[in-house]
């Protein structure tokens, strides 16, 4: 036995992705006394700056964004009691297809070995029982989101450390009913693109493909207001215009697919220090 805390540890792209997938987790754990480490890997540089200003705009200031993000990433991780923020900030490679992505020193142009040795080093300094990542496509094709997936798992694999390791998903009911809210909420919404429509059907997974089903209600105006903590992303954040009642009635329930497991816990499971404690 050992007086070290179980720790989880999320290792996400930008400022305000903690909320979204992690935000209840992080919540819920840090209030069962567990520590919550959060390695946000860019700068969230590429959001709008103030005032909506769209990166590429006339006004966009790069490094005045991500100062500003740095200071709601600080407010979210207080709302919801994360023990520990890493920053990599590396800079911010906008959307896939975007100049952005060309940058010298951009998160999308750094070797996977570079992040991946960084990363390694938090990892063993914290030892997590629990890390928690995205998918190989980023869950939704963004190139930080997948390049923060390739270094996390290489990252493992300088280690020798054997954390149970999740996958951020979303089972295929939620984000039918997530669509069905986008139209209810749509009437100041412009009509989804096919190809975006088509691409959002195929987000997530099968109901019974996924492992990991944690019931995080009781912390959902955690979320939002962590959420809301971003306010300058506020537009871009179809969460916030909600309301708390029907945020918690879609996002209560966090879900993962489990890849990497040495306690044997059976899934599917409800929590993720199934086997640990």
């Amino acid at each position: 036995m050992t007086d070290r805390p179980l720790t989880l540890m999320a290792v996400h792209a930008h400022p305000d992705d903690e909320a979204t997938g992690t935000g209840g987790v992080l919540a819920r754990y840090a209030a069962e006394g567990i520590r919550t480490v959060l390695v946000t890997c860019t700068d969230g540089s590429c959001g709008d700056g103030p005032g909506g200003v769209k990166p590429g705009d006339p006004g966009h200031d790069p490094a005045a964004v991500a100062e500003m993000r740095r200071q709601e990433l600080a407010a979210s991780c207080e709302v919801l009691k994360v023990s520990d923020l890493e920053l990599l900030d590396y800079a911010d490679s906008g959307m896939m297809g975007w100049p952005s992505n060309d940058t010298p020193g951009s998160f999308w142009q750094t070797p996977v070995e570079e992040g991946a040795a960084r990363l390694a080093e938090l990892m063993r300094h914290y030892q997590p029982d629990v890390v928690v990542t995205y998918d190989e496509n980023g869950f939704y094709g963004h190139p930080d989101h997948i390049q923060a997936h390739r270094i996390t798992m290489a990252a493992l694999e300088m280690t020798e450390l054997t954390p149970k390791v999740y996958w951020t998903t979303a089972p295929h009911s939620m984000m039918q009913r997530f669509g069905e809210i986008m139209r209810e909420f749509g009437a100041d919404m412009p009509e989804p693109d096919p190809e975006e429509a088509a691409a959002l059907a195929e987000i997530g997974l099968p109901d019974d493909e996924i492992t990991t089903w944690v019931d995080t209600t009781g912390f959902s105006d955690q979320k939002f207001d962590a959420l809301a903590a971003h306010a300058s992303q506020g537009e871009n954040i179809f969460f916030l215009r909600m309301g708390k009642e029907r945020f918690g009635e879609l996002m209560g329930m966090e879900t993962f697919v489990r890849v990497r497991d040495t306690t044997g816990a059976a899934v599917p499971e409800n929590d993720l220090f199934a086997g640990l404690r």
